[in-house]
């Protein structure tokens, strides 16, 4: 037979544990309470979460005035000025450079020059005839070929030395018949290019063959030396065409250079076309369909286009007032108003971009918002979704507690 007082104890015992379950249970739904009354700003750190929630954004200039973070609202005036600061210069109007007329000759080409004398041939008479004039006995002396001198000069017997460079073969040669006058009997003179040292562009980079294209008098685009280096090697929509021309260099996303013909300008020498992949990326986390690092276009995307590629916002856990974009800006497409915020050794500022879906204007916005290269775009969890995580702890561990309680009964 059981004791009294070993049975007394033990129902003591149990009613203690039914008292503390019930604080507990009490305890829980008060937390919970405080955390749907807050907007979970001030939820526990333990719960799990994937990055901070709209609140917790919110104060974070406030709790960190050193870092200088700008917390700026998404608007149309926003979006505009973000615009007008990224738009880059044309072609057409960073090498405003009107075409050469013709082939120029420069310092180490090579040429050729004929003369042709009329009968009776004084000055050049021991020269061939030429069958090409029929039955007249027109001469044709054909010089050695030469190369023009680092002055930029080339010698003709009788003739001395004649300019070269930067002149068209065409002025050559009304120089050196200017100069046979009174010399030779009516000469003709022709001057030919043998070997083009100088009027030369090099393509390099993601081409299929790295090349030096000869310029002629045609006046090659840029495309044309594009089209000689055998293409590009990676998509047309991925790639940018840099060129160099002297101390200016400017970049251009090659299907901007397609779609405008304008862009697609007249070579000089010298100049250095350049293919560049440079694959552009934006990382997305958060409450979206897919958290991962998604790359785009070098023509650019906007706000909503990233959206959707991230399969957009998860309807069972989005805030839509916390979609967030955190850039390292340029001071220039700010409105400080004033202000000089701590700048990063780059001279940027860290920015995060508030964008709030709840309001249908912002689509409108979102179209012509620009997504920026390493932009990192965050969707926050409602706090609903908080409180729902919350809530499935708490259930997660009063049921066990409830079943004890239930067997003491």
């Amino acid at each position: 037979m059981q004791n009294p007082m070993s049975l007394s104890k033990k129902i003591n015992n149990m009613k203690l544990l039914q008292n503390g379950c019930r604080q507990f249970i009490t305890c829980c739904a008060a937390t919970a309470i405080t955390i749907t009354l807050t907007g979970c700003a001030n939820s526990p750190s333990w719960l799990p979460s994937s990055g901070p929630n709209y609140a917790q954004v919110q104060e974070v200039a406030k709790a960190q005035p050193g870092a200088g973070i700008q917390i700026i609202d998404v608007n149309d005036t926003v979006a505009r000025k973000l615009l007008a600061n990224q738009k880059q210069s044309l072609f057409s109007e960073k090498f405003n450079v009107p075409a050469q007329a013709g082939y120029v000759i420069g310092a180490g080409d090579v040429i050729e020059v004929s003369i042709w004398e009329a009968p009776p041939a004084a000055l050049f008479g021991g020269g061939a005839i030429d069958a090409r004039s029929g039955p007249a006995t027109t001469r044709v002396t054909t010089f050695p070929e030469q190369m023009v001198s680092s002055e930029g000069t080339i010698n003709i017997p009788f003739a001395g030395q004649i300019a070269a460079n930067g002149l068209s073969p065409q002025k050559i040669e009304a120089e050196i018949v200017r100069r046979l006058k009174g010399k030779a009997n009516q000469p003709q003179v022709l001057v030919r290019v043998i070997h083009n040292n100088t009027a030369n562009v090099t393509v390099v980079g993601e081409v299929t063959a790295s090349t030096r294209m000869p310029l002629t008098a045609r006046g090659e685009r840029l495309l044309d030396a594009l089209a000689a280096a055998g293409g590009v090697r990676q998509p047309v929509n991925k790639m940018t065409l840099q060129l160099t021309r002297g101390e200016q260099v400017q970049a251009l996303p090659l299907d901007t250079i397609i779609r405008d013909p304008k862009q697609n300008i007249v070579l000089q020498p010298g100049d250095v076309v350049t293919s560049l992949f440079q694959p552009l990326s934006f990382t997305v986390l958060g409450a979206t369909g897919k958290n991962d690092e998604m790359n785009f276009e070098a023509q650019g995307i906007s706000l909503a286009q990233a959206l959707a590629r991230a399969g957009g916002l998860q309807d069972a856990r989005a805030d839509a007032q916390g979609v967030f974009i955190f850039r390292f800006e340029s001071p220039a497409a700010l409105d400080l108003g004033g202000k000089t915020p701590a700048m990063t050794p780059e001279g940027k500022i860290p920015v995060i971009y508030r964008v709030d879906l709840k309001d249908p204007a912002t689509f409108f916005v979102a179209q012509s918002f620009p997504i920026q290269n390493k932009d990192v775009l965050y969707v926050s969890n409602a706090p609903a979704a908080e409180l729902q995580k919350f809530l499935n702890i708490v259930v997660s561990t009063v049921y066990p507690i409830a079943n004890v309680i239930n067997m003491t009964k």
